[in-house]
């Protein structure tokens, strides 16, 4: 994922800094080149040594090292910097930070980086909260640097508050975000919708379907790693949201629909990955059903169905993508939705393929516009993600410039 980036974690003097060993081996996993810089009192709760053996580059303490390579060290890295993350990010160092101080190796470092740089704060709460440090965090904040909010828990002077470095996750989330793909979504507004719906029979049971929301979630994740503005409606899943993605928890086909119906209108691109049920219980019990001894039957309506309204309605900027999942005709039958619901790509897939069914970490899509097919490998679902929004890119520019025809 970060094969030939090159990442600086700058560590201050706090006691999460061992929490930065973590990351920093967690980064070297992904094939990132990763730098250590400490200040001195950093040294005092993690050695360099550890971050050495890490990453398997000398850690930094002393700008005039005379033992290092390098002619002119903190120049030399801070060139080469894809993004530098400050964390655990002391009062001291972001006060040295907004103000253009250049005492130390860090700081120096600091200063001469023209990469992104994250800074994650991490102090008593009462410090965080001095007017001083807030001004400060402001400053940086207009300087264009990127500020990670600690996070409300016990801190390691007794007291409980705000102060605390977030985990190990959101750091690497931080630094993903901002290296790890092309931004060539940037500026867009994509929403997805994922998941199953569940059509209520009564408090206890209900209607659904087998999906898991995985392809959704990775539509939505990779989009916005490429730089867009994602909303996520999601019917009820086990996954943990994308981070930076706005996400509307959902239960009902209807609420899906008003969801959409809300926020559909200022969208560039609109993915419609959840399976959303076609049918819904006419009256929904308000205590539990009994079992009886004869059969019983169920009355069952049409839900609206979202992908048809959306083509109905549809902007001539906007480019609308349905799937389909199908057990048979896979190709007929999708093409055959594209002309029915007005839309612009269908990604269809078939159920009876392994690897491409629900609850797999793979999918084998084919995507059909009026372009033509594109029949997609067996691919991870992110890099499916990634080759439908290609394709959905290149229909979006293709509208912007007049080439993409009339869909009204």
């Amino acid at each position: 994922m970060l094969e030939g980036k090159t990442v600086v974690l700058g560590v201050t003097g706090s006691i999460a800094a061992y929490k930065i060993a973590g990351l920093a081996s967690r980064l070297v996993k992904q094939h990132a080149d990763v730098h250590v810089i400490m200040s001195k009192n950093a040294t005092n709760f993690i050695h360099p040594t550890t971050f050495e053996s890490l990453t398997g580059n000398k850690c930094m303490v002393d700008t005039f090292d005379r033992n290092f390579q390098f002619n002119i060290a903190h120049v030399s890295l801070a060139s080469r910097a894809d993004v530098m993350l400050v964390a655990p990010a002391s009062a001291n160092i972001i006060a040295k930070m907004a103000f253009g101080i250049a005492d130390d190796m860090l700081s120096t470092t600091a200063l001469a980086m023209t990469c992104p740089v994250i800074v994650s704060p991490a102090m008593n709460v009462n410090m965080f909260h001095n007017p001083v440090v807030q001004d400060n965090l402001i400053r940086l904040s207009r300087y264009g640097k990127i500020i990670i909010p600690p996070e409300n828990g016990y801190l390691a002077c007794g007291t409980t508050g705000d102060g605390k470095m977030p985990s190990e996750d959101v750091l690497f989330d931080y630094i993903v975000r901002q290296i790890a793909c092309e931004k060539d979504l940037a500026g867009r507004k994509i929403l997805v919708t994922a998941g199953p719906t569940r059509e209520p029979l009564d408090p206890v049971r209900f209607l659904t379907n087998h999906s898991t929301g995985k392809m959704g979630y990775a539509i939505a994740r990779q989009a916005m790693l490429r730089g867009a503005e994602v909303t996520l409606i999601s019917g009820p899943t086990e996954l943990t949201p994308p981070p930076f993605v706005r996400v509307v928890p959902v239960i009902r086909a209807a609420d899906m629909f008003e969801a959409v119906k809300e926020r559909w209108e200022s969208q560039d691109i609109i993915i419609k990955a959840a399976a959303v049920a076609d049918y819904t219980p006419v009256q929904t019990a308000e205590d539990k059903i009994k079992k009886k001894d004869s059969d019983m039957t169920l009355a069952l309506e049409r839900t609206r169905d979202i992908l048809a309204w959306l083509g109905q309605h549809k902007k001539e900027h906007q480019v609308l993508c349905g799937f389909s999942m199908e057990t048979r005709d896979v190709l007929e039958n999708s093409a055959a939705k594209l002309e029915k619901k007005n839309a612009d790509m269908i990604a269809a897939n078939c159920l009876k393929e392994n690897g491409a069914g629900f609850g797999t970490d793979t999918n084998h899509l084919s995507l059909i516009s009026r372009n033509g097919l594109e029949d997609l490998p067996m691919l991870s679902k992110e890099a499916a993600a990634d080759r439908l929004l290609d394709a959905l890119k290149i229909l979006l520019e293709d509208r912007k410039t007049g080439k993409g025809g009339d869909d009204q």
